[in-house]
């Protein structure tokens, strides 16, 4: 049985200037270093046999976080980095409506904007992905620290194979959330436990409110 938790990374400076980040690099804020630990701790008694990681400072910042925690190491790929938006990248969502109105009835990850990566190039990723996983990892446990945008798409390549990107996609993948899937040992298709948990940043939120800032 392989089990699989995708986890995104922490806030970047990128996520603090509402900036949408595609592929550029950005680090984590102080917050998200901060959410980076809260998350690491959650993993601290959770068994985890590798640790897979996006090649952008945000993701493996954070993964090395994890990674710390429990005394292993971190194997960057590139295969999981976040979406790539060509034009769309380092601008604000309010820009992105201005100069390419055609984004505003359809997501930006897969607005087809000249530049940006293919629904084709999207769904070649996320096979090539689970093969490897499925031909690597069957017996294993697995944490893959990734992007909001492209933990959303695979999860949906989960659920409706090549054809994810004529569905609604419903998923809110908040920063440091983990999200846990299950491949039994004689089930090609797996099993998705939950989506954006995000109860390890409790005390960031509390510390919040007690400060009036919520």
């Amino acid at each position: 049985m392989m089990k699989l938790y995708l986890i995104r990374h922490g806030e970047s400076t990128g996520n603090l200037a509402g900036r949408i980040q595609g592929t550029d690099d950005y680090p984590l804020s102080e917050l998200g270093k901060q959410q980076a630990e809260y998350v690491a701790d959650y993993f601290s008694d959770i068994h985890l046999d590798f640790i897979y990681s996006s090649d952008l400072t945000r993701a493996s910042d954070t993964a090395k976080a994890i990674a710390r925690k429990k005394n292993q190491t971190v194997n960057e790929w590139d295969k999981v980095r976040e979406v790539h938006l060509g034009p769309l990248q380092g601008l604000t969502r309010a820009e992105i409506t201005m100069k390419f109105p055609e984004t505003v009835e359809n997501s930006i990850l897969t607005s087809g904007v000249e530049g940006t990566e293919s629904v084709d190039e999207l769904t070649a990723r996320c096979q090539y992905i689970v093969e490897q996983l499925q031909l690597a990892h069957r017996n294993h446990d697995v944490a893959i620290i990734s992007h909001g945008g492209f933990i959303s798409i695979f999860l949906m390549y989960l659920i409706a194979g090549d054809q994810w990107h004529t569905l609604h996609r419903p998923f809110q993948i908040g920063n440091t959330s983990v999200s846990f899937i299950e491949w039994p040992k004689k089930q090609d298709k797996p099993l998705i436990h939950f989506v954006n948990q995000v109860s390890h940043l409790d005390p960031i939120v509390d510390k919040k409110k007690n400060h009036g800032l919520l």
